[in-house]
């Protein structure tokens, strides 16, 4: 099949997977913003609390759907290659190929938060630092 060649139906259904690398690229970003949005968790009136469950969840869901995009976008770049087809054949395949080019720069992001959630308290578990235990009444 050429560029400008229109994808057959059969050709059409071997590219119903690609959606779903675009919807866990998308999928992994929401989990790293929900982590990010999560990072107050940890303290309540200035007391440690370690990560929440949900700070674990979000931390760990993330790098893995991540990683599951990359994956998936592989196999399915090479089962269109065994059959003569490029992945960027056909629009869903474009579309895949698109969000699989940002899923390395959010698993790096990711796996930064990751070792963060699990890093050892940086106040060293004594509660709020600075001036605000000061200010508190």
């Amino acid at each position: 099949m050429s560029i400008g060649d229109t994808p057959s139906a059969e050709s059409r259904a071997r590219y119903r997977r690609a959606p779903a690398v675009a919807g866990l690229v998308v999928l992994s970003a929401a989990l790293l913003a929900g982590r990010v949005a999560f990072g107050g968790d940890t303290f309540q009136d200035c007391e440690y609390l370690g990560p929440s469950t949900r700070m674990y969840v979000t931390a760990i869901g993330a790098p893995v759907c991540a990683v599951a995009a990359l994956l998936l976008c592989g196999v399915l770049a090479r089962g269109l290659r065994a059959r003569g087809e490029r992945l960027t054949g056909a629009r869903p395949g474009r579309l895949a190929a698109a969000a699989v080019c940002v899923a390395p720069v959010l698993l790096l992001a990711e796996l930064a938060f990751l070792y963060w959630t699990f890093a050892p308290d940086p106040a060293g578990g004594t509660g709020c630092s600075g001036i605000a235990p000061l200010l508190l009444p």
